[in-house]
């Protein structure tokens, strides 16, 4: 999910995205309103510094460049399609590269024959009319290979090019992965990480398990000190949990808004129960303070519920009995882990 605001964090945008289209001549669309939107919300930085940059130099944000910006920096790329078209490519230049390559040595092979070729004869009569015409060929032939030499080269520069892309849409791919306010897995990216947990079985004695987390009284926290000591807070808990999950295999997603969620592959229940509680501590233990006295103006206290992979679960079930223990978390007081 992109858009993760609360409803009055949502009409606190709204407000602003009106005032910003209508400064400009760009028509009220719904590009014109997602652009201001994002830039609003602060939620896309590449798109803000884009914007920020015409805007310090006077330049116009009419249609076009709305239509642009857009494309640019908002529009989702069906980055595994591309990817695929991008495999596609590699293995048909590849192939080229092969053919050049075996043409230009049968080239290289035939003209030596036919050098030879034309020794013999000119140990022969010199008004031989064999000789003029197997010469042309030689000719012929030593331009055939140098022009697929040169095919060659191209076709192995154009290769590096194609590499080089194929690095630049796996970065891409990796960026539309990651939630842009904490650098953590958006929605997207839990849901590939989970299908990956599900699709490998566990071996005797091991399981995989799900943790899921949502920071206690988070619309009082918003309500209270306003929104951007709540984006202090998900940044906080953020670092938190990136410290506190060290294992390559597991996985930290923002899940939604103040809402995350922790893949534990080969992790068994009394493993996801420890990091929990580490979470939870550290969390507990940290201070939120006002930046111009130091005063701790807040503390936070997270809820956590875990289910352990069963036989027959799919993502929807797994999900549905963590949230279930991470809402009887909440109804048994909060600040705890409950394990389904």
């Amino acid at each position: 999910m992109r858009y993760t605001e609360t409803k009055a964090r949502s009409a606190e945008l709204l407000r602003l995205t009106l005032a910003h289209m209508g400064h400009h001549s760009a028509a009220f669309n719904p590009l014109t309103f997602t652009l201001w939107y994002e830039y609003a919300s602060g939620m896309n930085p590449k798109l803000n510094a884009a914007i920020e940059l015409r805007l310090s130099q006077a330049l116009p944000m009419d249609d076009e460049t709305v239509l642009n910006l857009y494309r640019e920096h908002i529009a989702p790329a069906d980055t595994e399609q591309v990817e695929m078209i991008a495999d596609e490519m590699q293995r048909l230049m590849t192939t080229v590269a092969e053919s050049a390559s075996e043409t230009g040595q049968q080239a290289g092979t035939f003209g030596v024959q036919l050098n030879e070729l034309t020794q013999v004869l000119e140990s022969q009569s010199p008004n031989t009319p064999l000789r003029p015409h197997l010469e042309r060929a030689l000719e012929g032939t030593v331009g055939m290979k140098s022009a697929v030499d040169a095919l060659q080269s191209r076709v192995s520069q154009s290769q590096s090019e194609i590499q080089r892309l194929r690095s630049d849409l796996e970065r891409t791919r990796e960026e539309a992965m990651l939630d842009p306010l904490t650098g953590l897995l958006n929605r997207k990216g839990f849901d590939q990480r989970l299908q990956a947990l599900l699709s490998h079985p566990t071996a005797p004695g091991e399981s995989h398990c799900l943790l899921m987390l949502d920071i206690d009284h988070f619309k009082s926290v918003n309500d209270t000190h306003g929104h951007l000591m709540g984006d202090r807070v998900i940044q906080g808990l953020s670092e938190i949990l990136r410290t506190s999950v060290t294992r390559s295999a597991h996985a930290v997603a923002r899940y939604g808004g103040e809402e995350f969620a922790i893949v534990l592959p080969h992790t068994s229940k009394v493993e996801a129960l420890q990091i929990a509680e580490t979470i939870r501590a550290r969390t507990k233990a940290m201070k939120l303070r006002n930046r111009s006295t130091q005063e701790v103006v807040l503390t936070v206290t997270i809820s956590s519920g875990l289910a352990e992979l069963r036989p027959g679960d799919d993502a929807h079930s797994l999900i549905a009995r963590a949230d279930a223990a991470l809402y009887a978390s909440k109804k048994n007081g909060r600040d705890r882990v409950t394990s389904h």
